[in-house]
């Protein structure tokens, strides 16, 4: 069996609670996205399609908060403690362009 790359080993394969959160809102949100184009089909009233566009984004905003919280407590945590000087300085880019990017 091959061994997995560090980016393969860390993710959600840590948290099992995480990842079953993650599947969880996803479908979730898949589901509220058939319902819109269901909506659009039936040439819905345009408030209510939105409202349920705003749901979705909600829906999305919480999967990115479970993905970036199993981040820092696993990848970058072990990334900051492995006393790896380039590796930390790797972890510090890469979360202040998350923080950027996914800040509201």
């Amino acid at each position: 069996m091959k061994s997995k790359s560090a980016r393969e080993r860390h993710g959600l394969s840590e948290n099992a609670d995480a990842k079953k959160q993650t599947l969880l809102r996803l479908k979730r949100a898949e589901g509220q996205i058939r319902g819109i184009q269901k909506m659009v089909d039936e040439e819905r009233y345009c408030p209510d399609i939105l409202t349920q566009m705003s749901a979705i984004h909600e829906s999305l905003r919480a999967v990115e908060r479970i993905l970036l919280r199993n981040h820092l407590q696993h990848c970058a945590t072990d990334a900051l403690r492995s006393g790896d000087d380039k590796k930390a300085e790797r972890t510090y880019e890469e979360l202040t362009n998350l923080f950027y990017k996914h800040a509201r």
